[in-house]
């Protein structure tokens, strides 16, 4: 996976969290053909860049804090 394909599945992956659609890395893994700890990784990423993302266990979603 290139830089810019990478950066690409961030920002869908960061799409997903603010309109609280992603509750499953498995499925995400799956749809962007790479394994679930690459989606985590990039999930730090962008913790990295400034987002304060969470992930709720009663919901089982990731959320962006405000």
């Amino acid at each position: 996976m290139t830089y810019a394909e990478r950066k690409e599945k961030e920002t869908h992956l960061l799409y997903l969290i603010e309109h609280e659609r992603l509750c499953s890395l498995k499925k995400v893994a799956n749809d962007y053909s790479c394994s679930i700890r690459t989606v985590k990784r990039m999930l730090s990423n962008l913790r990295e860049e400034g987002y304060s993302i969470i992930y709720c266990r009663k919901s089982n979603k990731y959320f962006l804090k405000k």
